[in-house]
């Protein structure tokens, strides 16, 4: 067992099995936020089997060896906790946040359903329908569903463009067999990280996840390495692509391809995305809300994955009015890619940024999940001081040129759903 202190109250321990945990103690609360990161996700996935991460994710929780489906749900709530869980393009997440004396409790549960599901088929059967259900709900939800659009048009040969919830007739066609496939393929120790926030010892969880298992030596058929997904080519840029779907509104994205979570020019990226449409003061509010009065929804975004990220911006506005917002948007882009930030406008965003940052760790939960992405996505630990402190830094050269790179008007590719134009 090799344990680093990478902060005061921050603790890494790197176990035989391979797994990483994490903690970071916060005296000053009674609870505790857990989970378990599988370094398997969508895109991992070949395009037969769309959806499969998302489908098993589901699946853990109908039983376990130990536990049927009502025993997991109760296990947690009825002493007050949460569980959940969530699949991303780069990895499924197990979550739990309880009192800090049910931590033990937290962490069988969430071992149980990453290590010993049962999958059977006929689960499968009835889980199938809620998965097939929630894709429907996508399909319902025009603001969702353009973001699936956007990823596509993006990545349209590459598991990063496709859709996490995979498609009617891919989750159709999946088996229970190919889920026992998946679980053994990537839900072992050395694919697995494991993080915690609250009022814990590092100490510990080492002690509960040792009684649990977590630490054993691997035997020698199982795996030992992280699956990597596929390069991802170059995104599609400066494209458009058009879907008709009967909306009141038109909804419409601009996307493009940035840099990985652990590029250190995402803090550039951030400042800029927050002065861009991430706030009612931003350019893009007072611009096509307030100043034209185009749309309710209008906001920029950032997304960073392990080996790329996105940014963009989404706007609804009324199918006559879409041509004179996506014309304003890129006006706005093609502003702040010419002119970057300087002066007063660069420090205010800066301090925006700052209070963000600290403002995002106010919880148990939001520390957690901080600590686990510096492994998943590999990036080398810095503490709140020290991305505190980068921010602070950045100049306006290094903010310029992050802004003439990507949100040059021309390398935006724009998706629009919704009605035919008259």
């Amino acid at each position: 067992m090799e344990t680093v202190r990478l902060d005061r109250e921050i603790h890494q321990t790197t176990a035989p099995s391979g797994v990483l945990v994490l903690s970071e103690r916060v005296p000053s609360v009674r609870s505790a936020a857990v989970g378990i990161w599988v370094r398997s996700a969508s895109a991992h996935e070949p395009r037969p089997k769309m959806g499969v991460s998302h489908l098993l994710e589901h699946m853990v929780f109908k039983g376990t060896e130990r536990r049927t489906a009502q025993e997991i749900a109760l296990a947690l709530e009825a002493r007050g906790g949460s569980l959940d869980a969530y699949t991303s393009r780069d990895t499924t997440a197990f979550h739990a946040r309880v009192l800090d004396a049910d931590l033990p409790r937290a962490l069988d549960v969430l071992t149980d359903l990453v290590r010993n599901p049962v999958l059977r088929t006929s689960d499968l059967e009835l889980e199938r329908k809620v998965v097939l259900e929630e894709i429907n709900t996508v399909a319902d939800t025009p603001d969702d569903q353009v973001f699936d659009l956007s990823y596509q048009t993006l990545w349209p040969e590459h598991p990063y463009g496709y859709t996490i919830l995979g498609t009617r007739d891919t989750v159709s066609a999946l088996s229970a067999g190919d889920l026992k496939q998946l679980h053994g393929r990537a839900y072992f120790p050395a694919n697995c990280v494991i993080a915690a926030a609250g009022n814990l010892t590092h100490d510990q969880l080492l002690e509960e996840l040792a009684k649990l298992g977590w630490f054993n030596a691997t035997p020698g058929n199982a795996p030992s390495a992280t699956p990597l997904s596929a390069t991802v080519p170059p995104a599609v840029r400066g494209a458009e692509a058009r879907h008709h779907k009967d909306t009141a509104q038109t909804h419409i994205v601009f996307a493009s391809d940035t840099i990985p979570y652990a590029d250190p020019r995402k803090y550039a990226l951030l400042v800029l995305a927050n002065v861009f449409g991430g706030g009612m003061s931003s350019r893009l509010f007072q611009r096509i809300r307030e100043e034209l009065g185009l749309a309710y929804a209008i906001y920029a975004f950032t997304s960073f994955y392990r080996q790329m990220g996105v940014t963009g911006v989404y706007v609804g506005t009324q199918p006559q009015t879409a041509l004179q917002a996506a014309a304003a948007i890129r006006e706005e882009y093609a502003t702040l890619a010419r002119e970057g930030l300087r002066g007063d406008a660069l420090a205010e965003a800066k301090q925006q940024t700052q209070g963000q940052l600290m403002l995002s760790l106010e919880s148990p939960s939001a520390r957690m999940y901080r600590l686990a992405g510096f492994s998943v996505y590999g990036e080398p630990y810095q503490s709140l001081d020290q991305v505190l402190a980068t921010v602070a830094g950045l100049t306006e050269d290094e903010v310029a040129a992050v802004a003439a790179e990507f949100f040059d008007p021309e390398r935006q590719t724009v998706v629009w759903l919704g009605p035919d134009k008259d």
